[in-house]
């Protein structure tokens, strides 16, 4: 995919009104970084392409379909920004962080540890928010949604709205804030969503809570909005006690004071005027007049998502799927884009594609990603079924049956923004560093990569850091080219410490004589210049796995979390804590005794009740003779897995 790097310009807010914080200050703009494509699922929709233009404005350089992205949304919306996104989503649902739930600071605290073994990096887009817990600072929690903000605003198309889903302790400051960005004259609603019922909690010391805020704004005074209707409820119907001949029951109400004498005779004629047993002329209102209740700001019919549903993913900040397609369906049409980046449980885009729109998720932690994975793949598995081609509406023919929508697309993507396995292949691995730091690639040469402006770039190989054999072949190749005037970039994920010596030399004496071809080396793990080049190396674990005399015994004999030690290395140095137990990096073990390659089923699952215990690391279990599979996934403290298995 050719990604669109480099700096995004961001425009600036409104600026009235404004709230203010220590350490507050404007998103003048933000560094784009490539994406790598990790998986995808589903069929290409060329059959839908070829009967309607439904892609028309979708950015060539990516598929046709739903897209996930992992990785902080800070980071996925300024690609998207900067890959031909700008102005294309329709509607945007955000369920953020009230500043009580979600660690979207990344600080993770290693097992059996505490003090300096949090993972505390807010520079860091790699760690993943894995636990729910107040550690907020508020001017941090305001620092991060105000630039967020003012990235989706770009991503939002003229006609589009923005709903965000936030609660009592920051609605507040999250109104004033939109105000200022969106402007207060496209405040549309204050809805208040009664999520729970206030018992349980409160109540006898307090004024009991039970709703949530949804506050609704909209880019311009030109949106789209679609009248919902709620059933009448009994009250309500009890209103409707008269009945003409014909038994259309109606209620009378009063006529209003302008009203003319025109409009009276008008009625009169259609037979809508109800004269009382006291001589009152009124109005008659039928009850087979419109649908239902028209929906206001105030929500009470919606319950929250309870123990017994269906839907239920685990996920602390799961959202009801009712919520969710009353917010979209209200709010946008068939075929929108629709936008959250804080996807959590995935939701957003399961309703998403259920109402036949387009969607894009992203969230920064994995488990999140893994749990939408496997709902998306559930809803495409079940719209599959069906041969919709022969059924595809005429583009602009989008009417919504009550449960479904003719859906958009029927595959997704999950693509890595500024997280990346280099393990993949080396000519992605090099394609990804070129799009980072700008380089023109080129094809022609059979050892160099490509030019950054008038300089050839060199990339080594990311499996280990630049040495003096990669210096030397270079000077080697050099030497073949004794025409070659141009200064030499060397890219690497770190280098040797006898490089520098080995440069110095070697630059200094082009200085002194004029020389052509120095050399410079970007570190794109640690170079300012480009924010930070951050890979993904897997985890890995040495397991022992064996017959015993009463079924199976296994043991991991070692554990290695490569994005936790480098975080910890990170952010303390050479002060990081020494982990002298694997086990405080692990989250959980779980273990198949007949694993079959492609269904994972736990027969044991240790898991830690509390933060500060450790796994257990030896377990014995029972199992069936003959031959098997014995399969062990260990998870880590960043949700990172690792699966061995091994036929004993």
């Amino acid at each position: 995919m050719n990604d669109k790097t480099g700096v995004i310009q961001i425009k600036p807010a409104k600026g009235r009104p404004m709230l203010t914080w220590v350490g507050k200050r404007p998103l003048r703009n933000v560094i784009a970084y490539p994406a790598q494509l990790i998986e995808t699922y589903g069929t290409a929709n060329k059959t839908r392409e070829t009967r309607l233009d439904l892609w028309q404005d979708w950015p060539a350089d990516y598929p046709k379909g739903g897209l996930l992205f992992h990785g902080d949304n800070k980071d996925v919306l300024a690609h998207l920004l900067a890959n031909g996104f700008r102005g294309k989503v329709n509607l945007i649902y955000i369920d953020p962080p009230f500043d009580s739930g979600a660690d979207y600071i990344r600080k993770v605290v290693l097992r059996g540890l505490s003090g300096s073994s949090r993972i505390n990096g807010e520079d860091y887009s790699l760690g993943e928010q894995i636990q729910y817990t107040d550690i907020w600072a508020n001017d941090n929690y305001l620092q991060f949604i105000y630039e967020r903000l003012l990235l989706v605003k770009e991503l939002l198309s003229d006609d589009g709205s923005i709903i965000i889903h936030c609660d009592y302790r920051r609605a507040h400051y999250l109104k004033i804030i939109l105000d200022e960005i969106f402007g207060e004259e496209n405040l549309q609603a204050n809805i208040v969503w009664r999520s729970m019922t206030p018992s349980g909690f409160k109540g006898k010391s307090s004024i009991g809570r039970s709703h949530a805020d949804l506050l609704y704004y909209s880019k311009s005074n030109n949106f789209t909005y679609n009248s919902i209707y709620k059933p009448y409820d009994k009250e309500y119907l009890e209103r409707f006690n008269k009945h003409d001949p014909d038994g259309r029951r109606f209620k009378d109400e009063k006529i209003g004071t302008a009203t003319t004498q025109d409009t009276i005779n008008k009625l009169k004629s259609e037979g809508r005027i109800f004269t009382t047993s006291k001589g009152t002329i009124r109005i008659k209102s039928y009850l087979n007049e419109a649908p239902g209740l028209m929906i206001d700001d105030v929500w009470t019919d919606i319950y929250g998502e309870n123990s017994q549903s269906s839907d239920l993913t685990d996920y602390p900040t799961q959202k009801p799927s009712e919520l969710l397609e009353r917010i979209i369906r209200l709010l946008s049409n068939p075929f929108d884009l629709v936008l959250d980046c804080f996807i959590g449980s995935g939701t957003t885009a399961v309703i998403a594609q259920k109402l036949g729109r387009r969607w894009i998720g992203c969230d920064i932690n994995k488990g999140a990603i893994q749990s939408t994975f496997k709902r998306l793949q559930t809803i495409i598995d079940e719209q599959s079924v069906f041969t919709i081609q022969s059924s595809l509406p005429e583009l602009g023919d989008k009417v919504e049956t009550k449960n479904s929508q003719i859906p958009a697309q029927l595959s997704f993507y999950v693509y890595r923004v500024n997280d990346y396995d280099l393990q993949i292949q080396h000519n992605e691995a090099i394609n990804l560093a070129c799009m980072h730091i700008g380089v023109t690639r080129t094809k022609t040469d059979a050892f160099f990569d490509g030019t950054l402006g008038k300089r050839l770039v060199k990339i080594t190989p990311f499996n280990h850091p630049l040495t003096l054999l990669d210096l030397e072949e270079i000077k080697k190749e050099l030497a073949n080219r004794p025409e070659e005037e141009r200064d030499i970039v060397v890219a690497c994920l770190g280098k040797e410490l006898s490089v520098e010596a080995w440069l110095e030399d070697w630059n200094r004496l082009r200085k002194q004589k004029d020389f052509p071809n120095k050399i410079e080396v970007i570190e794109l793990r640690s170079d300012p210049r480009y924010g930070g080049f951050f890979t993904h190396k897997p985890a890995q674990a040495d397991i022992k796995i064996q017959r015993a005399e009463n079924g199976i015994d296994v043991t991991i004999e070692s554990f290695i979390s490569p994005t936790i030690v480098e975080r910890l290395k990170q952010q303390a140095g050479i002060l990081s804590p020494q982990i002298d137990d694997w086990r405080a990096m692990v989250d959980s073990v779980m273990i198949d005794t007949a694993y079959d390659g492609q269904v994972f089923n736990v027969v044991l699952a240790d898991v830690p009740e509390k933060k500060s215990d450790l796994v257990s690391g030896g377990y014995s279990l029972p199992a069936t003779k003959g031959e098997t599979i014995v399969a062990v996934k260990i998870t880590d403290m960043l949700g990172e897995e690792v699966l061995i298995a091994q036929k004993v």
